[in-house]
């Protein structure tokens, strides 16, 4: 399965139709937040696949006009072709905003996806917005990670974590590291194209949420 994945930088390329077979050869588009609802209408437009997204920081204009034809994931699983998909967007908190969030707020979130974890969705990929504490993420307070992504990392081990909120001209710009856990931690920045298997045949039919019994 090819996963077109995005955040906080708009390609010009892709906007401007000249390199639209990256989002036409997509089967799935996740996006890691802070890009524009009018970018993301337009990829899932010219998609013949879901688009899946987080909130980045910089959304808070989502909370009210949401991007349209796109399946906000954030605090929720979704499964794809039997692909579990987790997203929990954001940042650090380091003013107020409605997609920021303090070490103990992020880390109560995720208690309370991990129950659909105990459910029978541990995650294939995980969507964030913000990258681990210590693994893509800045000093500054506004680009620090969170550590308890490194807790979740360790204890469910996904296969994938992909983020944004660390743009590509910042400085030393990273896009793949593997994190001690042995998940595969991408900065999504811009675009990235990611090739994933199926998932078990009993789990692609279409696309899914996880319901809490």
């Amino acid at each position: 399965m090819k996963i077109l994945c995005v955040a906080d930088t708009e390609n010009r390329a892709i906007w401007d139709g000249a390199a639209l077979d990256r989002v036409k050869d997509a089967d799935l588009i996740l996006s890691c937040g802070d890009l524009s609802a009018a970018y993301l209408e337009y990829l899932v437009t010219m998609a013949s696949c879901p688009l899946l997204y987080v909130c980045g920081n910089h959304d808070d204009r989502f909370e009210k006009e949401p991007p349209e034809g796109c399946i906000g994931i954030d605090d929720d699983v979704y499964i794809y072709r039997g692909v579990r998909i987790a997203g929990l967007g954001g940042s650090a908190r380091y003013k107020p905003g409605p997609y920021m969030y303090t070490e103990k707020e992020m880390s109560a979130r995720i208690r309370r996806l991990s129950v659909k974890f105990r459910l029978g969705a541990r995650p294939d990929i995980l969507v964030t917005h913000a990258p681990p504490r210590g693994c893509g993420d800045r000093e500054d307070p506004a680009h620090q990670g969170f550590e308890c992504f490194n807790d979740l990392l360790m204890k469910y081990q996904p296969k994938y974590l992909l983020h944004g909120h660390v743009h590509k001209d910042y400085g030393g710009f990273v896009r793949t590291r593997t994190h001690e856990s042995g998940t595969t931690v991408i900065n999504c920045c811009d675009y990235y194209l990611l090739e994933v298997p199926e998932g078990p045949e009993n789990e692609r039919r279409g696309i899914w949420r996880l319901i809490q019994k």
